[in-house]
């Protein structure tokens, strides 16, 4: 069908009816400019005398732009245009006193125009819409594949398709495949835009094909539905109204389609129901069902179909990167175990200080007045934290084990030989003595016997009273604790004092090392051990650089390695001061210096009550080691409280 405009033909239109009928052409009057619009279909606008009076060349223009044509008659005084308007958006001329032969020429020469405008219109409009459509989907694939929380992810997916599509609710299953069960489908998300207060509730069914979403899955293939309830019973799958029914809603048109991964495997199922004439448009009486709900095109199934293949592969991603963070999980968990394991004297300290760290840095994360208040720290960043706190001691895999547990000075085995040393030389003691009660008796009888023993007893007492003593001291002085300057000399004392082995050779009581051990002024190590024992920073960071760490997770190496590290310089292993120490490592030399003063566990001490404990860190926060700031949100937020919380950050 075409139209032809007429305003007032100065020409015989009843001569053209008959042959414009015969080519579909229908007239149309146009009473004034205000109606000049082309139609749905090709139109012509036959600009005569009367049109160029009442059409202004704006009318005319805007009629050309918008894909009309234009067919100017020529009057007897000869003008055919009106004021302003150019000869170029004219198509034909044709006298007013022309053949109908040649008004149908100009007429046909006018509609191929048209027809040409109007094709090249909705070409444009449709490389407009397309271009839309694909900046939308790009769009979409952008903060899909961004997203890293899964159940975020999810709802973002199902949102994004309900406005690409205008349909009014919708609903998003995951297939899931556990071993030794069979496959499952999980109705993991539903929206509704008209019934928001309808509520959801997750759960699983069979994966077989009696359901739309079901059928879908196992099929592969996607289902375009005008009428749910209009579903013909020789069908595989009907349509449960059961939530319709009890909540007041009419579910009508429906689009379910896969979602496949990369190896076209379907991991879950899109469904949007309901698609509007208008967006905008809530759905809540049986008119606006019948008024507003139309099908599903065959462009937005193409699009959903797209958008489709982006979530499965943002799904997948995301379930690839929670694979990930478990393996990491997993690692790490091992990772502590086995420090534990070799060093079950600090049992648990990892995972406190780690949860206490975290705890410290969501607090400077809120902390909006302080230095730092412009730190912020992401979840990603959280969870590096945890993990090098979790990790910080890792390197103590490198330690002898045997430095690791020293809980005394001497290490069990030399102290039990000292003990063996002491049995033999008191038994030796014991020996002598009734060896010479029995050589008095032999050499002088009875005679002055008891005189004798009694002064030879006096000696053999004083003599165990010595060698308790030694024992004594070895035993004191075993003990790390700080030992009072007299104890030295008694302990070179008896390195000088010598005693007879059995093949009677000269031995000390303490060996040069036995006394370099016992002389240690505090604590257990000496100055070697105490080297070997700080050389498990280095482990740990030469351990943890081996790892493929993620893009998030890359500093974990550098935040375990300075936890030793002090402000004023004087830390281990590499005395960096200030802010070379990042804040996450500063944080975590806090919670570490805590544990270690309270930690119940220690065999080398005693745990100290957390007031004690907070006096300590004060006093190195006042003396340069511990960032003083820190420290005071560390202690006002009470972090040290979260020591006991295996916090997932």
């Amino acid at each position: 069908m075409k139209y032809l405009l007429l305003h007032d033909p100065t020409f015989a239109i009843d001569d053209l009816r008959a042959p414009l009928e015969a080519e579909e052409v229908t007239p149309q009057a146009v009473p004034d400019g205000s109606a000049l619009v082309p139609g749905d279909v090709p139109t012509v606008f036959m600009l005569d005398s009367g049109a160029r009076r009442t059409v202004t060349a704006d009318q005319i223009r805007q009629f050309v732009e918008q894909g009309g044509a234009v067919v100017a008659v020529i009057d007897d005084d000869g003008e055919m245009l009106p004021a302003g308007l150019d000869e170029h958006l004219v198509d034909a001329v044709v006298s007013a006193n022309g053949t109908v032969k040649q008004t149908l020429i100009a007429v046909r020469t006018a509609y191929r125009d048209a027809v040409s405008r109007r094709e090249a219109e909705l070409a444009r409009h449709e490389a407009a819409q397309r271009s839309r459509e694909l900046t939308e989907l790009t769009r979409i694939g952008m903060a899909l594949s961004t997203e890293r929380d899964y159940n975020t992810l999810l709802e973002l997916i199902l949102r994004q398709a309900l406005e690409l599509t205008g349909s009014d609710a919708g609903s998003l299953y995951i297939v899931e495949r556990p071993e030794h069960e069979d496959p499952r489908l999980r109705f993991k998300l539903a929206m509704n835009v008209s019934r928001p207060d309808i509520p959801f509730v997750e759960l699983t069914m069979p994966l077989s094909v009696s359901s739309i979403a079901g059928n879908v899955a196992t099929t592969g293939e996607i289902l375009v539905i005008d009428d749910v309830y209009q579903l013909s019973p020789d069908l595989p799958y009907t349509f449960n109204r059961s939530i319709d029914e009890k909540y007041g809603y009419r579910s009508k048109s429906m689009l379910t389609t896969p979602m496949k991964d990369h190896k076209e495997e379907v991991i879950g199922v899109l469904q949007l129901i309901n698609r509007k004439r208008h967006a905008g448009t809530t759905l809540t009486t049986p008119e606006s069902f019948d008024a507003e709900v139309t099908t599903f095109t065959e462009r937005q199934i193409d699009l959903v179909s797209a958008l489709a293949g982006q979530a499965a592969v943002s799904i997948e991603n995301s379930q690839l990167y929670e694979d990930i963070e478990r393996l990491f999980e997993g690692f790490v968990r091992a990772s502590v175990t086995a420090i534990e394991q070799r060093d079950p004297t600090t049992f648990g300290h990892s995972g406190r200080v780690a949860s206490m760290t975290v705890a410290l840095a969501k607090v400077v994360d809120r902390d909006k007045h302080g230095p730092y208040k412009h730190v912020n720290f992401s979840r990603e960043e959280i969870r590096e934290i945890r993990y090098a706190g979790l990790l910080h001691d890792f390197g103590k895999v490198g330690v002898r084990e045997q430095v690791l547990v020293k809980a005394k000075k001497l290490y069990p085995p030399d102290l039990g030989l000292i003990r063996q040393r002491y049995a033999f030389i008191r038994r030796t003691a014991d020996s002598e003595h009734y060896r010479q009660r029995m050589q008095y008796l032999e050499d002088h009888g009875k005679s002055g016997y008891e005189e004798f023993c009694t002064k030879l007893r006096g000696e053999y007492d004083a003599r165990i009273e010595e060698l308790d003593h030694f024992i004594q001291l070895v035993l004191k002085s075993n003990e790390p604790t700080v030992l009072p300057e007299g104890s030295f000399d008694d302990l070179m004392h008896w390195a000088s004092t010598y005693y007879e082995d059995l093949e009677g050779n000269e031995q000390p009581y303490l060996s040069d090392d036995e006394v370099r051990f016992l002389s240690i002024r505090k604590g257990s190590l000496d100055e070697s051990e105490r080297l070997e024992i700080e050389s498990h920073v280095t482990h740990t960071y030469r351990f943890l650089l081996q790892i493929p760490w993620t893009k998030e997770l890359q500093s974990i190496p550098s935040i375990a390695y300075g936890h030793h590290e002090k402000l004023d310089g004087r830390g281990y292993p590499r005395r960096v001061k200030g802010d070379d120490i990042p804040i996450q490592t500063r944080m975590m030399t806090i919670s570490d210096i805590f544990d270690a003063l309270t930690a119940s566990d220690r065999p080398y001490k005693r745990a100290v009550p957390v007031p004690r404990a907070i006096d300590i860190l004060s006093d190195e926060t006042k003396g340069g080691m511990l960032d003083f700031e820190l420290f005071r949100l560390f202690t006002d937020a009470k972090a040290y409280e979260k020591a006991d919380e295996d916090d997932a950050a």
